[in-house]
């Protein structure tokens, strides 16, 4: 099973990501905006590092907050055959 690496230590399964979004670019969005509180409100967000936020990876039980740009993790993913 392949993995994706996050940051900081923080590695997730690459068959439960759902979606990775940049944040600049998403949280001006109202529907994004709630999804992000109210996973928040559930205790479903991981903060990856405590540095600027780039990018969020949703998965099935979790909403991981990385420093890490989308491109890179894009990169990431297509080194291992995604």
């Amino acid at each position: 099973m392949a993995y994706l690496h996050l940051g900081n230590d923080v590695n997730v399964h690459m068959d439960d990501i759902i979606g990775i979004f940049d944040i600049e670019r998403l949280t001006v969005n109202k529907d994004v905006d709630k999804f992000l509180q109210i996973s928040q409100k559930n205790g479903q967000i991981y903060y990856v590092s405590l540095d600027l936020p780039k990018s969020f990876t949703v998965t099935d039980s979790h909403v991981y907050v990385t420093n890490v740009s989308t491109l890179t993790l894009r990169k990431r993913c297509s080194v291992k055959g995604i």
